[in-house]
């Protein structure tokens, strides 16, 4: 028995060797194609790393690579929906640095790595089989970064390929560029010192016959046509790197798997479901009276009834052809009622908004703070000021890697369960809020002004959510902005736009027929093919985001949805203006106060204290935050008024026995010996001055070794010359040596009556000659 055992794991070994070795063998030839790319070239190879994998691919561009690779499993998912994960690490042996954290490896994910793959996923889930349902995992390992040409988009195009070189079934490939605006020229992947200089970050991941699949995109107020032409001019360079992947693919002679089972609802199941419901459905989305949770309740209390009276009928069905014959149906009436009759469930108009409500300084502690509610979509912002101390300092890796240095404006997106009627943990952040909030920050990076002399901080939370709450986050985060007094150069208006559309029967790649929605709502997005957010001024576009659930949009379709966008951006930032046309001309009385105060270099020990006491006595006493701005200057940041006082008076009481008059180049005073030392006399000129080293080289014209040998004594008044102060530390410089000599000489005397006291950090000291 025991040998049939072993003789079992023995085959079961095998098996797995035999697949492995296909698997292996089918991937030994290594291979590569370069793509030119206006003045650069794009590499992509296979062929040599990670055979294992079920596809595997290196995609260079200058000294940049990384190396993508895709792995999808042959039995079915329990879960109900595509498990695609895709993990994009950065790691800092590509950089050439070692972490800086206690353990020097890589930990935990950063935002940039989260929202990178959230890029890859949105750029390759539309291009998957429906109904395939089966663990499938992209790593991104990134082999080498040179720090001018940036690896998230070439991960993009190894994704691509590694799924278009393996068996996984997957409609590719797909071909994506960075397409940057300088000086009114467009840019094909860009450096990372040419981006710096970007009004434009346009990520656009293209299909076959130049359709879209996703777009991402920042913009410093780029007019909408020089907008639609970067798209244009980005898709036509897809086509270019699509057509190498397919050249590799047909040299490899790829053969796609057959799932063991692709879930779908069975066609009598459907058509039992549509003679069953189909009317009441119809009654739930033309019910103009239903809100987001009525709605779902109606249709709810219908699919239950439905799915009783399936598990009658067909008794062995399964428990997703059961849901999915219902949600079939469902989904097909609410996208005919759009296509065909023109009608969506709440009544609106294809291109009409929801009621638009804006109201702000709800809060008076707060810096800012605003209310924006569009229909059932509700969200409550509000502007914190701090320090620029208080930005996002990204770590050596992440600087390395990515570029993202200080972040001195943030934007954070809170999504809490209640805000759709659920229950949930709370606390944390997932992607979705994580992307969501990113490009509401997006939307209002370019109107801050640069010299701001804060770091702002706006959080957005929804409260209701049924819809579009981002470009919400955005158009409430403008409104709080202005509430708060930040100048910023312009109103910022977001709005999402849906799609539903009809596929050719010949060829389901194509659109047939289809309608753009705009200002979707939860239900139009859940159901439709398209969420695209667009955000932008009066002028022009700050932020764009499309998602597509279709294997691909034409061009024609995504210019249309940005025309459509930007007439309802401004007609959002026309309601917005009744509420307020412009930032404040003050900030709050309670806000944060910013003062420079210049130390005169031979202050700045008696201001910093002996190992920096007296700021550390001063910062804990009064909560402000001191930073040194330049040798002579401390920019001081405080909370509130009340703080900024109360630094001045500890300031003034620190600081009141190091001030002294105006004293005379050259000119001869009385001092007095406070100290004697081996190396020289201490001595002041007035009362309440600090006591200054007089050297022994300065004493007399013989050289000492102990002030002692020329019988001098504390309390001891002498007369020494001022020859100004040290410019390197800011010490008093004084001589008794250079009056050992016959000349007349006029003698000063400073009383303490004549000292000065300490005023503010812009006043000037007198004194008076006797």
């Amino acid at each position: 028995m025991r040998y049939l055992l072993r003789l079992g794991r023995s085959f079961a070994r095998l098996h797995v060797r035999s697949c492995h070795h296909s698997v292996y063998s089918s991937h030994a030839n290594p291979r590569s194609l370069g793509v030119d790319l206006g003045e650069k070239k794009l590499e992509i190879s296979s062929g040599r790393f990670a055979r294992f994998a079920d596809g595997s691919a290196v995609v260079q561009l200058g000294e940049t690579s990384v190396m993508v690779t895709a792995v999808s499993k042959t039995k079915p998912s329990p879960s109900q929906f595509m498990p695609l994960v895709v993990d994009y690490r950065q790691k800092a042996a590509a950089a050439g640095r070692i972490p800086t954290n206690y353990l020097r490896r890589e930990l935990g994910t950063t935002d940039n790595e989260i929202l990178t793959s959230r890029l890859i996923d949105r750029s390759i889930r539309p291009l998957f089989p429906p109904g395939y349902f089966y663990d499938t995992q992209i790593v991104c390992n990134l082999l080498a970064v040179d720090g001018v040409n940036d690896p998230d988009v070439l991960a993009i195009n190894a994704a691509s390929a590694a799924l278009a070189l393996s068996d996984i079934p997957w409609h590719g490939p797909i071909g994506a560029v960075r397409v940057g605006l300088v000086d009114g020229e467009l840019l094909i992947n860009p450096t990372r010192a040419e981006m710096t200089s970007s009004s434009l970050n346009l990520v656009v991941a293209g299909a076959p016959s130049s359709q879209v699949v996703m777009i991402e995109a920042s913009a410093e107020n780029v007019l909408q046509q020089d907008f639609c032409h970067a798209v244009k001019v980005g898709v036509k360079h897809t086509q270019q790197i699509i057509l190498a992947i397919q050249q590799l693919v047909r040299e490899q002679k790829v053969t796609k798997r057959t799932p063991v089972k692709v879930f779908s609802a069975p066609t009598d199941m459907v058509e039992h479901v549509r003679q069953l419901a189909s009317e009441r459905i119809y009654a739930v989305f033309t019910d103009h009276t239903h809100d987001k949770i009525s709605r779902d309740e109606a249709v709810n209390k219908v699919r239950l009834e439905t799915e009783e009276n399936l598990k009658e009928k067909f008794p062995q069905a399964e428990p997703f052809e059961i849901v999915e014959s219902f949600n079939t149906v469902s989904k097909e009436i609410f996208r005919n009622l759009v296509l065909n009759e023109y009608k969506r469930c709440d009544g609106r108009e294809l291109t009409a908004l929801r009621n638009i409500s804006c109201n702000v300084d709800l809060f008076k502690p707060l810096h800012g703070s605003a209310l924006f509610q569009r229909g059932q979509t509700q969200v409550l912002t509000s502007v914190t000021f701090d320090s620029l101390e208080s930005s996002i300092k990204a770590d050596i890796i992440t600087t390395a890697l990515s570029g993202i240095k200080d972040k001195n404006f943030m934007l954070h997106y809170e999504f809490p369960p209640y805000a759709t009627n659920e229950t949930g943990k709370i606390g944390g952040i997932n992607r979705r809020e994580l992307g969501h909030g990113a490009l509401a920050e997006k939307a209002l990076r370019p109107v801050i002004p640069k010299d701001f002399p804060f770091t702002i901080r706006v959080t957005a939370e929804v409260l209701e959510s049924n819809g579009s709450s981002s470009m919400a986050s955005a158009c409430g985060g403008s409104l709080a902005l202005m509430d708060a007094g930040v100048p910023i150069s312009s109103a910022v208006a977001g709005v999402a736009v849906g799609l539903i559309s009809k596929a050719s029967p010949e060829k389901p790649a194509e659109i047939q027929d289809y309608r753009l929605l705009t200002d979707i709502l939860g239900i139009e997005d859940y159901l439709g093919d398209m969420d695209f957010k667009l955000a932008g001024t009066n002028k022009g576009i700050t932020a764009l985001q499309a998602d597509v659930k279709i294997p691909g949009l034409p061009l024609k379709v995504v210019m249309e949805a940005i025309q459509q966008a930007t007439v309802a951006k401004r007609e959002i930032l026309g309601i917005m203006n009744k509420c307020i046309a412009k930032p404040r001309a003050t900030r709050k009385e309670n806000g944060p106060v910013v003062e420079n105060v210049r130390v005169p270099v031979s202050k700045r020990a008696r201001f910093v204290g002996p190992g920096g006491y007296n700021l550390r006595r001063l910062q804990a006493q009064t909560g402000v935050t001191i930073n040194q701005v330049d040798e002579e200057t401390f920019s001081v940041f405080a909370p509130t008024p009340g703080a900024m006082h109360e630094a001045q008076d500890f300031i003034s009481d620190i600081c009141k026995d190091d001030q002294e008059q105006q004293l005379e180049f050259g000119a001869i005073y009385t001092a007095t010996i406070t100290e004697i030392r081996d190396i020289g006399v201490m001595v002041k000129l007035y009362p309440n001055m600090s006591a200054v080293l007089l050297h022994n080289s300065q004493l007399d014209h013989k050289r000492i070794k102990h002030p002692s040998a020329l019988g001098l004594e504390v309390g001891q008044q002498i007369q020494v010359k001022y020859f100004g102060r040290d410019p390197t530390d800011g010490r008093m410089r004084l001589s008794r040596k250079v009056l050992q000599s016959p000349a007349a000489t006029v003698v000063k005397t400073l009383s303490e009556k004549q000292s000065i006291s300490m005023g503010s950090s812009n006043s000037h000291t007198n004194g008076s000659d006797l």
